[in-house]
């Protein structure tokens, strides 16, 4: 089971000509409702490609009509909203998870759109259970400390950042990296786990604790919307995790559903289906481009 536990939005959408600066009005002829968060749109893209009953999310939403609309949006996602919480305040997260939804076949999904302690906390239970955990670390906080860096990385078996987060998570523990390749693989020998990162039209890298590399490319597509392919490659990554799949088989599926996702405006509104993912496998569509592995030199 995979287990998400962030941010639950709902954004609405105006389209100006220009940006409003301070004093401004600046009329849009109409708005649109997108539903988002990143923990939203994690779930959404796993339970897409996992398929119905395979992702549970936990969180707080309001009661209001937004908090209302947004649990019925990911129910008709597939996904068990049974541990997530309505409070009376307008926005809150927190989580009292239960100890029996974590065991050895979860795969815990975390972000930095919540409480940090709270994640952690959730993060050490699925440890402690042998589960997997993969921890999103975006947006980086700017208070956060490299000690408390520390303590989430020991936490976390796979860590997804960009290439701009994992600079910004290198310097905070005094790496003196100056590429996110370099980040990548520092990160992850340093703190003996598998370390992703995805750097948009250069496709993904990821490096396992013993410096062995895997590349995926980045399909090419003519972006409508780039909202939320980050999270879609998340979720999907999760789902093949779940799986069991190979880390190989994870980077490359991440990689195409974030490419299919930016087709459509809207953080979840493109997010591809199991279905979509196994049409786009054919010779002729978006998985014609191959997964290289290597392994790094030995450096002393």
């Amino acid at each position: 089971m995979i287990l998400v536990f962030g941010s639950i939005n709902v954004d609405l959408v105006a389209r100006v000509p220009v940006i409003p600066g301070p004093g401004r009005t600046v009329l849009a002829p109409s708005y649109e409702i997108h539903f988002g968060g990143k923990g939203a749109n994690q779930a959404v893209a796993a339970a897409r490609i996992a398929g119905p009953g395979k992702v549970r999310m936990a969180g707080r939403l309001g009661q209001d009509a937004f908090g209302e609309e947004a649990l019925k949006n990911l129910a008709s996602n597939g996904i068990d909203t049974s541990q997530i919480v309505r409070v009376h305040e307008p926005t809150a997260c927190a989580a009292d998870v239960s100890e029996r939804l974590f065991s050895a076949d979860t795969v815990l999904v975390l972000q930095m759109e919540v409480p940090y302690t709270e994640s952690l906390h959730l993060a050490r239970k699925a440890k402690s259970a042998n589960g997997k955990v993969i921890w999103n670390l975006a947006p980086v906080p700017d208070q956060m400390t490299g000690a408390m860096i520390c303590d989430l990385l020991e936490a976390t078996d796979y860590l997804i950042v960009n290439e701009h987060e994992a600079l910004d998570v290198a310097a905070a523990l005094d790496a003196g990296v100056t590429d996110f390749e370099a980040a990548c693989s520092w990160l992850a020998r340093s703190g003996g786990f598998t370390c992703v990162v995805t750097a948009g039209p250069q496709g993904a890298l990821a490096v396992t604790a013993d410096d062995a590399r895997f590349r995926a490319p980045s399909p090419s597509i003519r972006p409508v919307d780039t909202t939320g392919a980050g999270d879609t490659f998340v979720g999907a990554f999760a789902s093949m995790i779940g799986e069991k799949s190979s880390l190989k088989k994870a980077l490359e599926l991440g990689c195409e559903a974030a490419a299919l996702s930016c087709l459509k405006a809207g953080a979840q509104h493109g997010m591809p289906t199991r279905k979509v993912m196994r049409e786009v496998a054919r010779p002729t569509g978006l998985a014609s481009s191959t997964v290289r592995a290597t392994r790094a030199p030995t450096t002393t």
